[in-house]
């Protein structure tokens, strides 16, 4: 019985770390982090011919519209189309949908086997058979003073689970807004060095921070600073 009795803290402190969370929780970013994480994504391009003025503000004004085009092989469409929804749910103030036919639609995911991937960035994207295509997988945006107009990613689907997953979120995420990638953003897709392939608690509150109302289309970097520390304590608030 002494024996038992000696060995219950031991049980009880490896039932606590065992059953801890496996990641960061919304309290152990400070506000400072947060608006480094903001500035390095939302200001800047990974490439930057693709958008309009890289360093104002890029984001949708009005109700996210997608289409899927599964071209691969595997049908991807269920884990596209609840990632698009978890979107929807996890950032305030945008409205996710899909919809039933590419006309109707602003954001349009391409779905891909790597055998497929540049003709259909050359075809699809670009609109032009000699461009050069870079990256495993893309996202395209077209902005304007109003806000992006349209965006359209591709996605490989065939060169295992944990690329097509991080291709997925990562190209999704940056084509609503944040479109730039770090290599100090350690708790985010939006570095290529990290092993994330989920729609991390970091991530959720840049987005959240970047589609609050006080954050508008075209605002510069020192236009935003003055109200960052504010929006990023209301963000990491709400993050869930």
């Amino acid at each position: 019985m002494k024996r038992l009795r000696s060995l219950l803290p031991l049980l009880a402190s490896i039932f606590l770390v065992t059953s801890a969370p496996v990641h960061a929780g919304d309290e152990t970013f400070t506000i400072e982090e947060l608006i480094y994480g903001f500035e390095k994504t939302v200001f800047g391009l990974e490439y930057r011919s693709w958008s309009w003025r890289p360093y104002q503000v890029k984001k949708f004004t009005k109700p996210v519209r997608f289409y899927v085009h599964n071209l691969a092989r595997k049908n991807r469409r269920p884990t596209v189309d609840r990632f698009i929804g978890e979107m929807g749910r996890r950032i305030d103030n945008i409205s996710t949908e899909i919809v039933s036919s590419p006309e109707a639609a602003n954001f349009e995911v391409f779905v891909v086997d790597r055998d497929q991937y540049e003709p259909v960035v050359r075809k699809d994207i670009y609109k032009d058979q000699r461009a050069k295509v870079p990256g495993r997988c893309l996202v395209r945006v077209v902005s304007g003073s109003n806000g992006i107009k349209r965006s359209a990613a591709v996605i490989v689907s065939d060169e295992g689970e944990f690329l097509f997953k991080r291709c997925l979120v990562e190209e999704l995420l940056q084509g609503l807004g944040p479109m730039n990638d770090d290599s100090h953003l350690t708790h985010s897709v939006f570095n290529d060095s990290s092993r994330h392939s989920r729609f991390t608690i970091f991530d959720q509150i840049i987005l959240n921070m970047l589609y609050d109302p006080r954050i508008r289309p075209g605002m510069t970097i020192k236009q935003t600073r003055p109200l960052l520390a504010v929006i990023a304590r209301d963000a990491r608030r709400r993050a869930r």
